[in-house]
């Protein structure tokens, strides 16, 4: 049996490619929209890619199930499970083969038993892995978003991403009675799961990348509560909010992903056009680093940095029905890895109007005509404690709730960085804003929209609550203020 985890690290998401050495067979389960390396990777162990498969209808990614099974000619297999609401609508016109809880899929030698897991969402499934030619007994199970290694899926996304109201506790307590069936998997059974640390789709996951079933039932918190309320009460407690673009992945992968045939490189637009793209309001996001914006930035444009938190923000803050245009650093048109990187990652969550970029040249071309750059003002934790004692400005804090009730600077506002556009009418406008986040990235973005907004008088906390802690200042929780550490 052949094995291969390939990983995105954008997207903290795992796909596998397991095939049968012996007749030449494989299947791919769950992948992203990058199909080629799934192309690749069959050619380079010498098999075809005969079935593609996924666990579920994903929130994180646009799927590239159809596209890949369309392109290799295999049989696309969906889940059946979950009910009318949580079908696949383009399963018939795909040609998809339905499966159910209990169904067995036959790679050449390896035998994939299908096994309903509800909980993160209704439809999931995982897939229990025999090779046949060596065992009779399975190897691992590929959990999908069920089982992660340390955590398990979030059960409150439909409700909080998708907006079905009034089934957090329900899938809660669904996710708690798969769980106890796992259970009875022996303890050398490897879970094979389809995200890392970093993913939205659980709140504590390792970096480690797969497990046993006795592992978990050791480590994993979730395995070590036996009653069924005080599960649900966990697993809803602390979740971090879920992007935008879930509900629009949610979506996407529902009715059906678009085929891209690969990831189109934008076209290069001449420093020469770029007053003309602002002075028409177009969408323009500066991808240059924050110390870079901060220092100036052309006034109306969004710091968005193509670093490995890219993706999350492009997918909270970009709208997915408009075009939009980059900022890359570099000379224009002599800057096209840079370029090709952020199409493809834009790609992967479906913002496919990506229609042009400019260089970092644009800017310096800008400014030649005689208007000015704007900047970020960065402020220093001993100059803000001396602020806010004389009640000279207002903090926002744009962290996740779950961080502010853990810590945060006292007076502070919280408003996460996500629902800051939606919650601009929130603002006290009577004095200046200082931005603040956990390290100061954020809070970077954040800054960076508010002035695109019109907010003046803004400025960002360097070093973030990190650095407000490490100066010594006084902090406060949820329910009580601390004094200074």
């Amino acid at each position: 049996m052949i094995v291969k985890r390939l990983y995105d690290e954008q997207l903290a998401q795992a796909s596998y490619l397991i095939g049968c050495g012996r007749t030449g067979h494989a299947v791919v389960i769950d992948p992203n929209r990058d199909i080629e390396q799934y192309l690749r990777m069959a050619a380079s162990e010498g098999v075809a890619i005969t079935h593609v498969t996924e666990t579920h209808i994903h929130a994180d990614f646009v799927s590239g199930s159809r596209e890949l099974a369309a392109r290799t000619g295999a049989s696309l297999l969906l889940s059946g499970e979950g009910g009318p609401d949580w079908q696949y609508a383009f399963a018939r016109e795909a040609g998809a083969v339905i499966v159910h809880d209990g169904d067995v899929i036959k790679v050449g030698n390896v035998r994939l038993d299908v096994v309903h897991t509800p909980g993160h969402t209704p439809e999931h499934i995982a897939f229990v892995v025999t090779d046949t030619a060596a065992a009779t007994e399975p190897i691992a199970m590929v959990t999908g978003d069920f089982v992660f290694v340390g955590d398990v899926g979030r059960p409150d996304l439909l409700e909080r991403a998708a907006k079905v109201q009034g089934t957090m506790e329900g899938s809660a307590r669904a996710l708690f009675q798969s769980l106890r069936r796992f259970k009875a998997h022996p303890d050398y059974l490897q879970i094979w799961p389809g995200h890392g640390a970093g993913s939205a789709c659980g709140k504590g996951l390792s970096a480690v990348p797969q497990s046993t079933v006795g592992y978990e039932r050791r480590f994993n918190w979730a395995f070590a509560i036996d009653d069924e309320d005080e599960f649900v009460r966990q697993v809803l407690a602390g979740q971090p909010e879920p992007p935008a673009y879930f509900a629009q992945m949610k979506r996407i992968n529902r009715d059906g992903p678009r085929v891209l045939n690969g990831f189109a490189r934008p076209q290069w637009i001449p420093d020469g056009r770029f007053a003309e793209f602002l002075q028409r309001g177009a969408l323009i996001i500066d991808t240059r680093c924050a110390a870079d914006f901060a220092a100036g930035h052309v006034p109306g444009t969004l710091n968005i940095p193509l670093d490995r938190s890219f993706t999350t923000w492009a997918g909270w803050l970009i709208p997915f029905d408009d075009d939009f245009y980059l900022i890359v650093d570099g000379a224009g048109e002599l800057a096209p890895r840079q370029v090709d990187q952020a199409a493809r990652e834009l790609a992967m969550i479906g913002l496919d109007h990506f229609a042009g970029y400019f260089g970092s040249s644009a800017i310096t071309a800008w400014v030649a005509g005689g208007v000015a750059l704007e900047t970020v003002p960065q402020v220093e934790p001993g100059l803000l404690a001396r602020q806010l004692e004389g009640g000279a400005v207002t903090v926002i804090d744009v962290r996740g709730h779950a961080e502010w009730e853990a810590g945060h600077l006292p007076g502070g506002q919280n408003i996460p960085l996500g629902y800051l556009v939606s919650r601009l009418e929130d603002l006290p406008r009577d004095r200046p804003l200082v931005v603040q986040c956990q390290g100061g990235a954020r809070s970077a973005i954040a800054a960076s929209l508010l002035q695109a907004h019109g907010v003046q008088n803004v400025a960002n906390l360097t070093g973030g609550y990190q650095g407000w802690v490490a100066a010594g200042l006084p902090v406060a929780t949820a329910t009580q203020e601390l004094p200074p550490t």
